[in-house]
C-alpha cells in the first residue's frame, strides 16, 4: 500500500518516539506508567528508553535489525519496545509460555540479532536457554538478561537515562514483526510501519474515551497484538499504562483495586474465570468507563453478566488480527444489544465486508470476514505464498472469520472457516452449538473439532471441560440439542471430557491439538 493509496490520509509522520518526546515535553510529570515499582513519569519513560536504544546500538543494533523481546508486562517491556524503535530496529515477541521447540524457529525466521528476557523464571530459565540456540543461529549475536544473576554469556538489562541519537526514526519504518498462530510448520511474520498502526491506535483512542487522564490496564500479554494496542492507545493520548504482568484472577482484581484503571482490555476467559471465582463486583469495576472484551467471540450472556456489575461503564468488544491490529469495535455510546452481541462497527480508516458465494453477502447473512484500510499489512514476511492466498484480486484482505454484518455495520464472528465441518457434504459452523453447549448446567467450556469417518469424511467430536462435581454423557447433549431444536445433522458423535482445554498464549482454545487427539478415530 502506496502514498497513492486512498488510506494514505489516515497516515500521519508520526512514530513511537515522536509521541512520547512530545509527551515527556508538554507534561514531564505525567504518569506514562504505574506498576508495583511505583510510577514512572513520561520524562523518565523517554529518558531511559533512549538510554537502552544507546545501549543497543553499541551492541551492533542498526537499522532494520530484528531485536526479540519474551518479556511479562512489565517496565522491562515497555522500554524495549520504546528503544527498538529508538534505534530504527524491529521488535519481535515471543509469547511467555513458549519454550525452545517454539522460539528457536521463531528466531531463525526472524532473523533476530538479540533476545532480550528474563534471566529467571519459576520452571525455566530463558536466559540459558537462547544462549543456548546461538549455536544454530548464526544471526542471534546477543542475549540482554532482565534480572537479577544473569547467567555467563549474557547482557545485563540496562536502561538509565541517555541523550538522543543522532538518527531518529520514521513514519515508513518496520517497528514491529508479530506472529500468528500456526508459526513451527509454516512461519506467518507481520511485519508493520509505523504509520499503520499508529493511525489505527490515533484514530481509535478518542473513539473509546481514552485521553490524557485515561488509565489502561489490559489483561492480554503485551506480547500479543491486542495487549500492545493497549500499550498504542496509551501512548498516543499520553495516557497511563497500568501494569499486570501475567494474568491469574486474583492479580487481575489486586490490580483493578491498586490502580483503578478507566479502561480494561480482556478476553472472553478472563472474564469467565474472574466471574466464576467471584471476584468481579460493582465496587470494583466502578472506576471503569469501558471494559474491552476481545480474542475470540464473547457469548452475549457472559458479556451482559459483566455489563450488569459495571454502574458507570460500558461492555465494548473488539475484533482485530496481528494483520491489521484493531479492524472493528464497539464505541462506549452504542446500543446495548449491539455492543453485547456484536464486535462492533469498522474501526477508523478500515472497510469491511461479508462474502458469501464470491458476491458481497446481503445483511445478516454469514460469509467471509475481509478487510482493507489504512492499518492493513501488505504480506506475510519472507512468504510469498501465503501473501498471495490471503488477499483477494481486488486487494481485500481475507480474514478467513465468518461472521455477519448488520445493517449499521456491526459485525458478529461466526467461526472459522478452517473451522467448518463437512459432514458426508454437509457443512456446517459449529461455533453456535458450542456456545449452546455451554448453556448446559453441567459444562464451564466446550469445543466441537472434526473427526476422520470413512464413511462420511468427517463427523464432529465435542470437547467438554465440566463444573466442578458435574457429570455429562453423550445423550445428554444430545437430549439437550433436541430440546433447542438443533439438527442431528450438526451433533457431536463423540464426547471427550478433559480437565482444561489446551489454550494459547492469548486464551484461545487450540482446536488443531483436539483434532489431533481424536485423529485415530
Amino acid at each position: 500500500m502506496t502514498e497513492s493509496s486512498p488510506f494514505a490520509r489516515f497516515w500521519r509522520e508520526e512514530t513511537l518516539r515522536d509521541w512520547v518526546a512530545a509527551a515527556a515535553q508538554r507534561t514531564p510529570l505525567g504518569v506514562a506508567i504505574l506498576g508495583p515499582g511505583g510510577p514512572i513519569t513520561y520524562a523518565e519513560l523517554h529518558a531511559r528508553a533512549l538510554g537502552l536504544a544507546a545501549q543497543l546500538r553499541a551492541l551492533g543494533v542498526g537499522r532494520g535489525d530484528v531485536v526479540a523481546a519474551q518479556l511479562p508486562n512489565s517496565v522491562e517491556f515497555i522500554l524495549t519496545y520504546l528503544a527498538i524503535g529508538y534505534a530504527r530496529a524491529i521488535l519481535q515477541t515471543l509469547h511467555m509460555p513458549y519454550r525452545a521447540a517454539e522460539i528457536e524457529p521463531l528466531l531463525k525466521h526472524g532473523g533476530a540479532k538479540i533476545v532480550v528476557c528474563l534471566a529467571q523464571m519459576k520452571d525455566f530459565e530463558p536466559a540459558e536457554t537462547m544462549l543456548s540456540l546461538r549455536a544454530r543461529l548464526p544471526m542471534l549475536k546477543h542475549v540482554i538478561a532482565v534480572g537479577d544473576n544473569p547467567p555467563e554469556g549474557a547482557v545485563a538489562f540496562a536502561a538509565p537515562p541517555g541523550s538522543d541519537l543522532a538518527e531518529r526514526p520514521v513514519a515508513d519504518d518496520i517497528f514491529v514483526l508479530l506472529y500468528t498462530s500456526g508459526t513451527v510448520a509454516a512461519p506467518k511474520g507481520v511485519p508493520t510501519p509505523y504509520k499503520k498502526f499508529l493511525a489505527n491506535a490515533r484514530l481509535s483512542a478518542p473513539e473509546l474515551g481514552i485521553d490524557s487522564d485515561s488509565i489502561l490496564l489490559s489483561a492480554a500479554p503485551f506480547s500479543h497484538l491486542y495487549g500492545l494496542f493497549s500499550v498504542n492507545l496509551a501512548l498516543a493520548a499520553h495516557a497511563t499504562v497500568a501494569l499486570l504482568p501475567a494474568f491469574a484472577p486474583p492479580a487481575l482484581a489486586e490490580a483493578i483495586d491498586a490502580f483503578r484503571p478507566t479502561g480494561l482490555f480482556t478476553a472472553p476467559a478472563h472474564m469467565s474465570a474472574c466471574l466464576q471465582a467471584g471476584l468481579l463486583t460493582p465496587e470494583r469495576l466502578r472506576s471503569l468507563q469501558f471494559l474491552q472484551i476481545s480474542g475470540s467471540a464473547c457469548p452475549p450472556q457472559l458479556a451482559r453478566a459483566i455489563q450488569d456489575m459495571m454502574p458507570d461503564g460500558k461492555v465494548v468488544q473488539l475484533w482485530g488480527m496481528s494483520e491489521m491490529q484493531a479492524g472493528a469495535f464497539n464505541r462506549p455510546n452504542d446500543s446495548e444489544m449491539a455492543r453485547m452481541e456484536s464486535a462492533g462497527r469498522a474501526s477508523p480508516g478500515t472497510e469491511l465486508r461479508i462474502i458469501l458465494d464470491g458476491a458481497v453477502a446481503p445483511s445478516d447473512e454469514e460469509g467471509e470476514l475481509q478487510v482493507r484500510g489504512a492499518s492493513v499489512f501488505e504480506g506475510y514476511r519472507d512468504n510469498a505464498e501465503a501473501t498471495a492466498s490471503a488477499f483477494t484480486t481486488d486487494g481485500w484482505f481475507r480474514t478467513g472469520d465468518l461472521a455477519r454484518m448488520d445493517a449499521d455495520g456491526n459485525i458478529r464472528i461466526t467461526g472459522r472457516l478452517k473451522e467448518i465441518i463437512n459432514r458426508g457434504g454437509v457443512k456446517f459452523n459449529p461455533a453456535d452449538i458450542e456456545a449452546l453447549i455451554d448453556r448446559h448446567a453441567a459444562v464451564l467450556q466446550s469445543a466441537i473439532v472434526p473427526m476422520p469417518d470413512p464413511v462420511l469424511g468427517e463427523k464432529a467430536c465435542c470437547f467438554a471441560v465440566l463444573k466442578p462435581n458435574a457429570t455429562l454423557t453423550l445423550d445428554d447433549i444430545r437430549a439437550w440439542l433436541t430440546q433447542h431444536a438443533i439438527s442431528k445433522t450438526k451433533w457431536p458423535e463423540r464426547l471427550e471430557i478433559v480437565a482444561e482445554m489446551p489454550m494459547t498464549p492469548t486464551r484461545k482454545i487450540k482446536k488443531a491439538e483436539l483434532a489431533k487427539r481424536v485423529a485415530g478415530g
